[in-house]
């Protein structure tokens, strides 16, 4: 696991390379703290630079940037190649040598062998690398096939520049950043930005499983290059949906078992001290299940607990500890401890991120580094195996209203709107019924809303939003299309439920919950590996049918399972719980103050983001104990501390909305 970064130039400046790239570097420190290194080409305008956080073949011939053996590429990675000794022996049989042992090696070798795209996918791993082609000067962004791994890259003038994060890329003399008011609204509704969007307008996140390349001869900077696919979410879903899995319950069992094993034991393969996160849960005793069952000394697991009932899962993680064997490490937080970390977050997540979850997985990730430099991750059991409530609810909502035909539905969406008191009239409600009212015409709003879609993925959509018009919210702001709303996009899946599933894949898994992770784990220098996102496993859930995944009520039930060969029922049952703090309750007392500061009407007016009124308003509400607006007010949150920390452009967002605020 490391850190990239590098850029392309197409009037480069002789003699100041390296001491660019150093600057690019040490943004990257957390991220690699065992090694560094630079390679430039200044001829081509060319420069890559790396941190290590050393992890397989510790020894310097794991030392990157690496060049092939026949000196025509040169790569920077980060990540895992979790496959490359079987590559190495069947390159070997080919003719190549080795010197070291790493996987970097092995990789450029298979890229001599095979060509860049080939060679990719026979990758099994994380991955995000730049790669320069020396023969065709061409350079190579490429990204794993879930998103595991961050890539940023866009033109700053005539300097193409990447990284593996933002940062990085600011730390480049061209950058001249300015807030993307679109992205913006994205972030305000899904409380992330999806790829391939960013905070900065002209930078993007490199979608996974794709390539970019961009020719020195063809570098356009009007233009950023278009990505290409070499492994397709949409078409594996599709494939599943159409060729699904026909053998008995008892084989599908037994073959997803040995999917996750090989991924576990995969996984588990490193030249430092390893472990897992432990919740309790499904998908992380499964992996945990999987480790110890092929280990001959105790796992390492760990826990963190609250003292909150509601949000403690320590007491079900210790049961799976103390059945497996495992050597567990508990720690329990105080709501201080928590809070401590709020004033980190917009370092740690590079641009506005606001998954309240992203504070416990930081003092996961804290606890883990103390004893491990590697942890394996249960994530990515929900998208595949139908573990969300909102599955279920979302398509029992759609069972209500989707068999009325459209246009009744929006007549009848009309008719609630149109029998609701106005905002002023509903204030003049007589007695203390005002606070009532706002909140009941709320909620017929919103139904009114779903009555009106054309499709249930856009109800989804709804359902997903946490500010539901962030165009009225963000000044200026046009909310741009994304594989959420963008028909022309969506899988062609017979239920809605799969549907929604693989929405969620392509959204949601990588953009909130793959970004959390990678950034809490590398803000730390741990490394968080997930077996369940292994593509194998991806492609084998796809073709089950949904009677498999959800029966009698029962979500992921074949992964349950599988679960239960190592670890009894009767210490997984439970109703589902979310990974967080009680953020309703801290912004209503401890949090206030902070809170207050960065809502102030003043503030917002002069920063001119914002539409100042209805921010106002959500706080006012929610402090009033009527309403619970707590997750639509930490996206807003999050953007205000990560402004006040990344303040670039804070001056030209005048200029853009003068008129804007003053609607």
């Amino acid at each position: 696991m490391c850190g990239i970064c590098g850029y392309l130039a197409l009037n480069p400046t002789s003699g100041e390379a390296y001491a660019v790239l150093g600057r690019m570097n040490r943004t990257l420190t957390h991220r690699g703290p065992d090694d560094e290194g630079y390679w430039a080409e200044e001829e081509a305008g060319i420069g890559l630079g790396h941190r290590r956080l050393s992890i397989v073949d510790l020894s310097p011939e794991g030392h990157q940037p690496m060049r092939s053996a026949d000196g025509r590429y040169v790569l920077t990675f980060n990540g895992e190649v979790y496959n490359f000794q079987a590559l190495r022996r069947e390159l070997e049989h080919l003719g190549h040598g080795f010197r070291g042992h790493s996987d970097t090696e092995v990789m450029l070798a298979a890229i001599t062998q095979w060509g860049v795209t080939a060679a990719i996918k026979r990758f099994v791993g994380m991955f995000a690398f730049a790669l320069w082609d020396r023969q065709e000067r061409e350079l190579h962004l490429v990204r794993d096939r879930l998103g595991e791994k961050p890539l940023y890259y866009g033109w700053m003038g005539e300097v193409f520049l990447f990284g593996s994060t933002l940062k990085a890329l600011q730390a480049h003399p061209a950058w001249r950043g300015e807030i993307d008011r679109d992205a913006l609204a994205l972030f305000m509704r899904h409380n992330y930005i999806p790829a391939p969007h960013t905070i900065y307008r002209g930078i993007y996140k490199l979608l996974p499983g794709t390539i970019l390349t961009l020719p020195l001869a063809d570098a356009d900077r009007s233009c950023s290059p278009q990505p290409t696919p070499y492994w397709s979410a949409r078409q594996v879903a599709e494939a599943g949906s159409a060729a699904p899995f026909t053998g008995s319950e008892a084989e599908a069992v037994e073959q997803l078992d040995r999917l996750l094993r090989e991924a576990v034991a995969g996984q588990m393969v490193a030249d430092v001290p390893l472990g897992a996160f432990l919740s309790g849960g499904v998908d992380s005793s499964t992996v945990v299940a999987l480790m110890q069952a092929q280990s001959n000394q105790p796992v390492k697991t760990f826990t963190i607990g609250f003292d909150e009932p509601a949000y403690n899962e320590a007491k079900y993680a210790q049961a799976v500890a103390r059945h497996l064997g495992t050597e567990h490490t508990e720690l329990y937080v105080t709501p201080a401890e928590a809070m401590a970390v709020i004033p980190r977050l917009p370092t740690l997540y590079d641009e506005p991120f606001a998954d309240s979850s992203q504070i416990p997985t930081f003092l996961v990730s804290q606890l883990t580094r103390r004893q491990v430099t590697v942890s394996l991750s249960g994530d990515g059991g929900d998208e595949l195996f139908c573990g969300y409530n909102r599955y279920v609810g979302a398509q029992n909502a759609w069972n209500r209203i989707g068999w009325v035909p459209r246009r009744i539905r929006q007549a009848a969406a009309k008719g609630i709107t149109k029998g609701l008191p106005s905002a002023a009239g509903a204030k003049l409600t007589p007695g203390g019924s005002a606070k009532f009212s706002e909140v009941a015409n709320g909620k017929l709003r919103e139904l009114a809303k779903n009555l009106a879609v054309d499709h249930p993925e856009l109800m989804y959509h709804r359902l997903v939003s946490h500010w539901p018009a962030p165009n009225a919210l963000v000044l200026g702001a046009s909310e741009p299309l994304t594989s959420l709303t963008d028909a022309s996009q969506w899988a062609r899946l017979p239920d809605f439920r799969q549907r929604m599933m693989y929405l969620d894949l392509v959204t949601y898994l990588p953009d909130d919950i793959l970004a959390k992770v990678d950034r809490a784990s590398m803000g730390v220098s741990l490394e968080a590996r997930v077996p369940l996102l292994d593509h194998r496993v991806v492609e084998f859930a796809w073709r089950l049918p949904l009677s498999l995944k959800v029966r009698n009520g029962q979500r992921k039930w074949l992964l349950r399972q599988v679960l239960y060969k190592y670890v009894p029922a009767s210490l997984i049952e439970r109703p589902k719980t979310g990974f967080g703090i009680p953020i309703e309750r801290w912004l209503r007392g401890p949090l206030r103050d902070w809170a207050e500061a960065l809502l102030d009407e003043r503030l917002l007016r002069e920063e001119g983001f914002l539409n100042h009124q209805a921010v106002r308003e959500k706080w006012d509400q929610h402090l009033s104990g009527n309403c619970n607006w707590a997750y639509a007010l930490w996206s807003v949150l999050m953007f205000q501390a990560w402004l006040e920390q990344n303040g670039t452009c804070a001056e030209s967002a005048a200029s853009t909305t003068t008129t804007a605020t003053s609607r």
